[in-house]
């Protein structure tokens, strides 16, 4: 257990940090998980206009340190091939 008072609240800090950065990780898994059921669906309109939103996403939690910017953009990048793939 932390024994000063600055080590206390670097505890309490650290455990709303990671609450939170838990939500911002599960918006992206289920952002990412929308456009693989829209290309699943074979609609390659609703899977370019969800692709649009989730790309958003994916920048903003990249940005903020949640994932590393590579992996921001080898999501994208896959997810597009995917989209540009349905015919």
């Amino acid at each position: 257990m932390a024994n000063t008072a600055q080590a206390r609240k670097r505890a309490r800090q650290s455990v709303q940090r990671n609450k939170h950065n838990a939500s911002l990780r599960s918006m992206l898994r289920t952002s990412i998980k929308r456009v693989r059921q829209a290309i699943e669906a074979g609609d390659k309109a609703v899977a370019a206009d969800v692709f649009q939103k989730t790309t958003s996403v994916i920048d903003r939690i990249a940005d903020k340190n949640i994932i590393h910017k590579n992996k921001a953009a080898r999501h994208k990048s896959r997810l597009a091939a995917a989209i540009k793939a349905l015919a």
